[in-house]
């Protein structure tokens, strides 16, 4: 039988296709289940001391040793917000500069090889099998003698990262701390040419402690003999323990100065939208400034010993500001990281991704949304509304992330777990670390929360009240922790949601069948003078059918959902925000069947 050259390629796509599968379905035999999870965090005191030597032993089992490790040439990043579009800006600058760059980041969106980029293209299908398999079957064959241990999924992907990173003989690894720092798989790194600390704020709490303290000095765990650590402006207490950390390594601590400082920079627009991203391009331009001067052995030639600027908050050194380089420039403009600040725009539809979710990238990603939506919304001429998809995860703290947004004037909400869809979901975005049950309690919880923080919003407004007043804030003060601010018995309006109406209508029909349409009608007047109209589902693919209302083609499942009020039906163009967890939008890539690779 003879083949085709085009069918032997096709037939080869597919072969690779399911070695891919396969690969991704055996990594995601290394995800400790929710009930496991559970029991780790609680002893997690008494484990985090055998983190970094069991990963010792993984490497050296991977066939690598840590003198290997050691020559890589890397830059560390940790923090709280945006380490990974500081990564991306580092990543661009050094690659347009002429550097083979390795990118390890964390968490992906649609497919797990993302997580692995060289020079700024993610690994292909057939490189990741390749590698996946040197590293596992290593793994695999020597567990008998260690006890039956293998690494989970997060520190296999990090021997798998060091691994792909030699065998493509990169210049420079730039390398994302996944949570934390001093107890992260990644800071089995010895040898570190620049340590980057983005903005800390209060995240991951059950692990890294409840104070800004506690987790600064978590973060600054990465921090080693020999290299130089830089961080963007912090809170003073943050600040202090940074800098005790430093000493303790016996290293130099910088601020880095604000972006507009530099020399070139001028009106240039950044790859990656949103106001703080100007943070984090100063501090990628600094370690990759440091990073080039020690690949050249210029050591301090561009360090200013001046007192801090005005406005930081210690007395710390502040690196100099410099002339920006074309190749700079060119880094920070076309710098891409899907998923944050992020625009799709489909015929009658625009969607705004941002995988914000902490309190202040939250409130960084409603200023984002509200001048980027009316931006649009001039240049559209008739009716546009607004519809707002949600989900948190983890142990954060869902009033905290939903109360920011109900000043975006939504004209619905919609909440759904991190699930495709509800016959399927894919093996890059299967999670057994959360059960499903929690999954649809935790959708169920923060539509409570969004209704009652909108009700009393809602009835603030109406009789003439300052709602940030009424909870204590001063007119200059930014909004934190409203988990307590609502009061159900302050209101008598009520969200209606599908459920309700559709019960409503069983109990009308029963009794006057031809007033069911009248009730619809005035339910949707309702909706429109009052509340916004609230909505769960059980899957993200009947979420997005809901709130495009089946204009999107793309959606890989396309379903007719009933009950969608008259306001959102008159629209003539639909923006829909997406917030709250980078796993949720991932998600939504994967069903509007959006390019990340």
């Amino acid at each position: 039988m003879v083949r085709s050259i085009s069918t032997i390629s096709q037939l080869s796509k597919v072969d690779f296709s399911k070695k891919y599968e396969e690969a991704v379905k055996t990594l995601n035999t290394l995800q400790s289940n929710a009930q496991t999870l559970e029991r780790i965090r609680k002893e997690r005191d008494k484990r985090s001391s055998f983190i970094i030597p069991n990963m010792i032993s993984f490497i050296e089992r991977a066939g690598m040793s840590m003198d290997d490790i050691d020559k890589l040439s890397i830059i560390h990043v940790c923090g709280t917000k945006g380490k990974g579009s500081t990564c991306a800006f580092s990543e661009c600058i050094l690659r347009q500069q002429g550097y083979k760059t390795g990118f390890f980041s964390s968490p992906h969106l649609v497919e797990v090889r993302e997580r692995f980029k060289i020079n700024g293209m993610s690994i292909s299908k057939e490189s990741f099998s390749s590698y996946f398999w040197e590293v596992y079957s290593r793994l695999d064959e020597t567990k008998d003698s260690h006890n039956g241990t293998m690494p989970a999924y997060f520190g296999f992907l990090t021997v798998m990262a060091f691994h792909i990173f030699m065998k493509e003989n990169v210049d420079v690894a730039i390398m994302e701390v996944g949570i934390g720092g001093q107890y992260d798989s990644t800071n089995v790194i010895r040898k570190p040419v620049v340590c980057g600390v983005t903005s800390l704020g209060l995240d991951h709490t059950s692990i890294l402690g409840t104070s800004i303290e506690k987790i600064a000095w978590n973060k600054a765990g990465i921090f080693k003999p020999n290299s130089v650590a830089v961080t963007v402006d912090q809170k003073m207490e943050a600040m202090k323990v940074l800098q005790e950390r430093a000493q303790e390594n016996e290293i130099p601590l910088y601020v880095v100065p604000p972006l507009q400082d530099y020399s070139s920079f001028g009106d240039l627009q950044l790859g990656i939208r949103g106001t703080k991203q100007t943070l984090n391009a100063s501090l990628a331009l600094q370690m990759c400034k440091l990073w080039m001067d020690k690949k050249e052995q210029e050591n301090g030639s561009i360090i200013s010993h001046g007192t801090a600027s005005s406005g930081l908050s210690s007395d710390l050194p502040v690196l100099a500001a410099f002339s920006l380089t074309s190749q700079m420039q060119k880094g920070l403009t076309v710098c891409h990281w899907p998923g944050r600040n992020q625009c799709i725009k489909r015929t009658g539809i625009t969607y705004y991704l941002d995988g914000a979710h902490t309190v202040e990238s939250i409130e960084q990603c409603v200023e984002w949304f509200k001048e980027a939506s009316a931006e649009e919304r001039s240049s559209i001429l008739g009716k546009v509304v607004k519809i707002l998809v949600f989900n948190s995860t983890g142990d954060r703290d869902p009033a905290t992330l939903i109360t920011p947004l109900v000043d975006c004037d939504f004209s619905a909400a919609v909440f759904c777990p991190n699930i495709i869809c509800d016959t399927f979901n894919t093996a890059d975005m299967t999670n057994f670390t959360v059960s499903r049950e929690r999954q649809d309690q935790k959708c169920l919880e923060n539509k409570e929360i969004w209704e009652r923080v909108s009700r009393l919003k809602l009835n603030h407004s109406k009789n003439g009240l300052d709602f940030d007043r009424e909870i204590g804030l001063q007119p200059n003060q930014k909004r934190r922790k409203h988990q307590h601010i609502y009061n159900e018995s302050e209101v008598e309006i009520i969200n209606i949601s599908h459920a309700d109406q559709s019960r409503l209508e069983l109990s009308v029909k029963e009794v006057m069948p031809s007033a069911v349409e009248d009730l619809k009608d005035n339910i949707g007047q309702l909706q429109n003078e009052i509340v916004i109209w609230t909505e769960s589902f059980p899957s993200i693919s009947k979420a997005l059918s809901w709130a495009t209302q089946g204009r999107d083609p793309s959606l890989i499942e396309n379903l007719k959902i009933p009950c969608v009020p008259n306001n959102l039906k008159e629209a003539d163009h639909i923006q829909i925000l997406i917030t709250g967890s980078l796993h949720l939008i991932g998600g939504v890539m994967n069903v509007i069947n959006e390019e990340v690779l």
